[in-house]
Formats: C-alpha cells, structure tokens, sequence
C-alpha cells in the first residue's frame, strides 16, 4: 500500500468493503460505502478515494451480474433492453464524471460526497414506499428516460467512484421497474462504470492497489450474501437501517477535513 495504515483503520476499511457489497446486490445502494470509508480513513486525494473505489466495482459489478443472470432477471428482455441501454450512457457519462473529480477540492468534494448520500438516503425511503405499489414483472420504461438516468448515474459514479447501483437502482424503481430488475440492470451498468473509470483513474495515478484488494475481497463475499438476502429475506429492515446510516454519515462528511 502507498500509506501506512494501522490494522484498526484496515480492518475498519475492510468492514466497509464488506458492508458496501452486502447493500449492492441487497438494496442497490453500497457502493458508495467503500468511497466513504476511504474518504474518512485514509486520507487519500479525492481522485485517489475515487480511483480506488471505483476499482474495486470491477469485480464486484462482473460477479452480481453473473448472479442476476443466474437467478434470471437478466435473462427477461426487458430487463436486458434496460440494462443495455444504462451501460451504452455510462460510455459517455463515467468520462465525464472522472474529469469533473480533477476540478474539486477535498472539501468540496466531501461536501459533494454528503449530498450524494443524502439523495441517495432520500430515493431508498421512496423506493420503499414505490416497492408495494410496482409489480414483480418487468414493465417498459421509456428508453430516454432510462437513458437519463444511466448517463446521470455514471457521471456520479466516475466522480465519486462508485458502481452505479447506489442510484440507479432507486431511480429505475420509481420510474416503474421491479426491484430485482433495477438490481439485474445496475450489475450490468456497474460493470461498464467500473471499468471505464479505472482506466481513467490510472491514467492520473490515482488507483492504491493495495486498498483495492484490501476492500475489494471482502466486498465480493459480500455481494454474494446480499444476492442471498434479496431473494431469500424481506430486505425492509436493512434499507431503512442504510437509509438512517448514510443520513448519518452527510453531515460528517460535509465537514470532514
């Protein structure tokens, strides 16, 4: 690793990586757990957090999408007609997101971090509310739309490092997707996200591999549990538990020097 780190503050990060992979094939929104954590622990540039987070999706997006084709929403056309078009906006939008991440500051970009997460907290509570009231079926969603969407999400994820599920998962749930279809769809865009923002990360210098593997592994075991757990456990309890943590965590980052 480029920085010495102690084993609490490891151990802690390797918990976020764990913790981040359980939310993204369970709820959506994880992946921004991994960029929190190394935002407050690390101390790295922000186009370092970024970098570092976002090379951590590689994997994580490749392997739920494996698993979502294996439990078949990907497999529906719908789904799949989604899921093709977040990942065709992602070519353009995750560039643009990496560039905008080399015009902050650290302070600013903590502060752009809190109010991701707030927005991010706000959709899961209305996706919640949304959830009873869409079917399980796949229902069509206007492609500009959905468009819309995946070219917003991906210039996020490529500021902030992230994989694309944390809000894209909300927003195609209260554009009238089932659940686990906006789950399937954001794997396949995570995945196009991830790698095109890695690339840009190295090209700076700004990927620590060693915190790639450090946060990266347990956040693939925890991408399997979370698959588990929303197929198999009403996930109620840990949404309104990760809405009440990242609402927690704005305002510290807003002013986390």
């Amino acid at each position: 690793m480029s920085m010495h780190l102690d084993v609490p503050t490891l151990s802690l990060l390797a918990l976020f990586g764990l913790a981040g992979g359980i939310g993204i094939t369970a709820v959506g929104p994880g992946g921004v757990l991994p960029t929190i954590g190394m935002f407050l622990l690390t101390g790295l540039s922000p186009a370092g957090v970024a970098g570092t987070a976002i090379a951590t999706h590689v994997a994580t997006g490749a392997l739920g999408t494996a698993a979502y084709t294996r439990s078949g929403q990907l497999r529906e056309a719908v789904t799949r007609r989604t899921a093709t078009v977040l990942a065709v906006a992602a070519l353009v939008g995750t560039p643009l997101g990496v560039l905008l991440n080399t015009l902050v500051s650290g302070r600013g970009f903590g502060m752009l971090l809190a109010c991701a997460v707030t927005v991010t907290g706000v959709l899961v509570w209305v996706r919640e509310r949304r959830t009873p009231v869409a079917g399980s079926e796949p229902v069509s969603v206007p492609r500009t739309l959905i468009a819309l969407v995946g070219f917003g999400v991906a210039v996020a994820a490529g500021l902030f490092g992230l994989g694309g599920p944390m809000l894209s998962v909300p927003l195609l749930v209260v554009c009238g997707l089932p659940v686990l279809s906006a789950l399937a769809a954001a794997q396949a865009q995570s995945v196009v996200i991830a790698a095109i923002g890695t690339v840009g990360y190295v090209l700076h210098g700004s990927v620590d591999w060693g915190l790639v593997a450090l946060v990266g592994v347990p956040e693939l075991v925890g991408v399997i549990v979370g698959w588990r757990i929303a197929h198999a456990v009403p996930a109620r309890r840990l949404k309104y538990a990760l809405v009440g943590t990242l609402l927690a965590l704005a305002p510290y980052l807003a002013f986390h020097s």
